[in-house]
């Protein structure tokens, strides 16, 4: 498989995409046209979507088609040169994936060779489960199973800070809820400007954040770009 695996689309101060196009464009290669998903996008549309993410791509040779234009979007899938999901909300994601039977398509496709790419909920998806995401369950899907391309759990935007006057819990108490609750599953806290990218079973971190890796009753772990993260895929889901 080949994977990319953004934490998130846009940097503080920062243009839509914009840290992250050139690792696209190199991932990518020779493949000149992606099919995105756009089902993460509640408060806009998915035409909107769709040329928010070309506006960026368009400029590198990138076409970006999108299956909210297909009556099948499963068979649009199983035609395309590359895979793109793209961030928002995971539930809402989660549900129309299922609802518009993409999400055993794009596991086909993805098993077989075709480039994924994923920011965001994107990248959660390729998950056992949702159930790392930091998002509200604003819609429900059938089931939290998501496309379980990786074997182990991503939690994007991962931040260590805790916020002067917040009594709440933190992000990695509640990694470690979920921990709890799934003893055999790792976490990866993957930073803003960061992404994982996955060429057949090697892979590596890219940009200058660590990630910082959660097992349940084990002390944190951090990982930095200088280390082979290619372990982390023959981990028990």
């Amino acid at each position: 498989m080949r994977l990319l695996l953004i934490s998130n689309s846009t940097n503080a101060g920062e243009s839509y995409l914009d840290y992250p196009k050139q690792n696209i464009k190199n991932f990518l290669g020779d493949v000149r046209k992606v099919m995105f998903v756009p089902y993460a996008a509640v408060t806009f549309s998915f035409d909107e979507y769709q040329a928010k993410v070309a506006a960026v791509l368009s400029p590198l040779g990138i076409e970006v088609d999108s299956v909210h234009r297909y009556e099948d979007p499963a068979a649009a899938i199983r035609s395309a040169e590359a895979v793109m999901v793209g961030g928002g909300n995971t539930f809402h994601l989660v549900k129309m994936m299922q609802d518009k039977g993409v999400m055993a398509a794009i596991r086909e496709k993805v098993t077989a060779g075709t480039p994924y790419i994923g920011w965001s909920a994107g990248s959660n998806v390729t998950c056992p489960t949702l159930c790392t995401t930091n998002d509200m369950p604003i819609v429900e899907p059938m089931s939290f199973k998501t496309l379980g391309l990786i074997p182990f759990q991503i939690n994007p935007h991962y931040i260590d800070t805790h916020p002067e006057g917040h009594a709440g819990e933190t992000r990695q108490q509640r990694i470690e809820e979920f921990l709890a609750a799934n003893r055999g599953v790792v976490v990866a806290g993957l930073r803003e400007g960061c992404m994982l990218l996955v060429e057949g079973d090697k892979m590596s971190l890219i940009g200058s954040r660590p990630l910082t890796l959660f097992a349940y009753g084990k002390p944190t772990v951090d990982y930095t770009s200088a280390d082979d993260l290619s372990f982390l895929l023959k981990q028990r889901s």
